[in-house]
């Protein structure tokens, strides 16, 4: 792996495939793509980047992960597993699942995957896709660095570059609606139980999806999702902390604040696998779940099957990546049948009079 924060251009104007994208999507798909060549991999940010996460392993994630090595124990923080627990903030119902997460940091995830990159990938950081154009015969992308644009041509282009992709600009394919996400990261000042709530809380509006709390080590992540063109979020999160530390005594003051966007999936229609030569994964790709937000696990399949699919025959990679998604596409598409009923007042009032065994099965996958 060539380290791309001591480059300002990529070494070559061809390569076998092209990576937009260094989360765990675009990782996985630039090791198998670089079987048969190769393999450009660029992110706009510096790596390892941070991005906001509540950092939790699903165990589809971690059987994604199975043939790449055992997750790192520096990675993994305290309490090791965490439960998901259905919390209804203001009738203090909560329902403990089977459903559990491998807790771990998620910027020591990132670094740990980029570790993983073969020696045939190259990776350009503070590096952004500009334009893209292709043909039966290939792709080609326009990269500005920090000398300049740079034009680079590949077989193959995997985009793999979160909820606001500019690969999907590109391409001129359906652009979908981002959630607004803002963690809060709170010290400790005594232990938390070791679940991952998930909070519904009606007295800050309709705005709230729902909001979290993770306890991380020393620290407990509090996160909020709202929903798409809420206004004065960062105002909300702070009533939503305060509301917490009044019956949280444990939480203490803020130490940091991130925020970044997530899919707002609602139809069969916002899962964009690609178009021609390039394919879509991960977020990019609208691959997460609607019902809950997780999306490492999906990152690692689909950027496992980009890869795999840009590694045989550039002019069936997209015939391939559509056939070995079917089934998680059909997955997805059940989930949306489902989604309005969850998100109503009438459903989130229903789930607190559900049995936990219930609660537990239907949240199973997540």
């Amino acid at each position: 792996m060539t380290q791309g924060d001591t480059m300002t251009m990529p070494s070559s104007a061809q390569y076998r495939t092209i990576v937009v994208g260094a989360g765990p999507a675009g990782i996985l798909a630039a090791i198998h793509a670089a079987h048969t060549g190769p393999v450009l991999l660029v992110d706009q940010r510096s790596l390892p980047r941070s991005k906001s996460c509540g950092g939790m392993l699903h165990e589809l994630a971690i059987e994604a992960l199975r043939p790449y090595g055992q997750v790192p124990e520096s990675i993994v923080v305290s309490p090791r597993t965490v439960w998901f627990r259905y919390h209804d903030w203001d009738r203090g119902i909560r329902k403990v699942t089977d459903v559990r997460f491998l807790n771990v940091s998620r910027s020591g995830f990132d670094e740990w995957l980029l570790g993983l990159l073969p020696a045939r990938v190259e990776v350009q950081a503070r590096a952004t896709l500009t334009a893209l154009s292709q043909s039966a015969e290939g792709v080609s992308a326009t990269i500005r660095t920090a000398d300049g644009e740079h034009v680079v041509a590949a077989d193959v282009l995997i985009g793999a570059d979160g909820a606001r992709s500019q690969v999907r600009r590109c391409l001129g394919l359906r652009d979908s609606a981002s959630y607004v996400t803002i963690q809060d990261f709170v010290r400790l000042r005594g232990p938390l139980e070791p679940y991952f709530d998930c909070i519904y809380m009606r007295c800050i509006g309709e705005d709230l999806a729902y909001s979290y709390v993770i306890p991380k080590g020393d620290v407990a992540v509090i996160g909020s999702v709202f929903h798409p063109h809420t206004k004065r979020a960062h105002e909300k999160q702070g009533r939503i902390v305060e509301e917490m530390r009044a019956r949280l005594p444990q939480l203490g003051g803020r130490e940091d604040r991130e925020s970044a966007p997530a899919l707002y999936l609602r139809s069969p229609a916002d899962i964009l696998p690609g178009h021609g030569r390039v394919l879509l994964a991960g977020e990019a790709g609208g691959f997460m779940s609607p019902s809950s937000g997780e999306g490492i696990s999906y990152a690692l399949r689909t950027g496992r099957d980009a890869g795999l699919a840009a590694a045989g025959e550039p002019s069936q990679a997209l015939a391939r990546y559509l056939a070995s998604t079917t089934r998680m596409r059909a997955d997805l598409a059940r989930r949306f049948r489902w989604l309005p009923f969850m998100e109503s007042r009438a459903g989130k009032c229903l789930a607190g009079f559900v049995p936990a065994p219930i609660v537990s099965k239907v949240t199973q996958g997540l």
